[in-house]
């Protein structure tokens, strides 16, 4: 009998990341996302950091269908740009949401940016909110933006941006398999999936 958990998002990418990373730990897991239950209202992400919007999504989603939820809330932070877009990551050329957009607006305002100034570092927030209580835990991936999109995979900003774990090559020209061990949400979804399985399986 299949366990379902909701994952509050429709970002197909996302979906099947976080299957392939709990699926291990629980074979029998079903995941379902924004697309495949009824529709409601989604919260203002309005919190002032990743673990703030997360949990808001996640609570939202479990009042909502009433399943096990999880929820993520992730953004590049550069250091030239003292932070930002950090939690406006998505939204940061306005909406609607375009990655293409977002990706552009990086590359302008690192227009004149050496290499050595243009660290930066991805962060991600896993929520999961159940019937038993609430997790949070984070994760972090370093590296660089490069000065011109590179690679097909991924989504977002992974076009631009290079992992200090793999130099060379940008984070949309790895493979699932070695984008999934270094990503910021690869690393808290690691790290928040065996209590995920304990938590649905006690």
């Amino acid at each position: 009998m299949s366990v379902r958990i909701f994952v509050a998002s429709r970002n197909a990418k996302k979906l099947a990341e976080m299957e392939r990373i709990l699926a291990p730990l629980m074979p029998s897991l079903a995941v379902v996302g924004l697309d495949d239950v009824e529709f409601y209202e989604e919260p203002v992400e309005d919190a002032p950091d990743f673990a703030g919007n997360a949990l808001l999504k996640a609570r939202a989603g479990f009042a909502a269908t009433g399943l096990p939820t999880v929820a993520d809330d992730s953004g590049l932070c550069v250091d030239a740009l003292n932070g930002m877009p950090g939690v406006l990551s998505a939204r940061w050329s306005g909406r609607p949401k375009s990655d293409a957009r977002n990706n552009q607006l990086l590359l302008d305002q690192l227009l004149d940016v050496p290499t050595e100034r243009r660290g930066a570092h991805f962060r991600c927030a896993v929520a999961f909110v159940y019937p038993g209580g609430e997790l949070v835990v984070e994760g972090r991936m370093d590296g660089q933006v490069v000065f011109s999109e590179r690679g097909s995979g991924g989504f977002g900003y992974d076009v631009l941006f290079e992992a200090d774990d793999h130099p060379g090559v940008t984070t949309a020209e790895l493979s699932v398999e070695d984008k999934d061990a270094i990503s910021h949400r690869g690393k808290a979804l690691r790290e928040i999936a065996p209590q995920i399985a304990a938590a649905l399986q006690s």
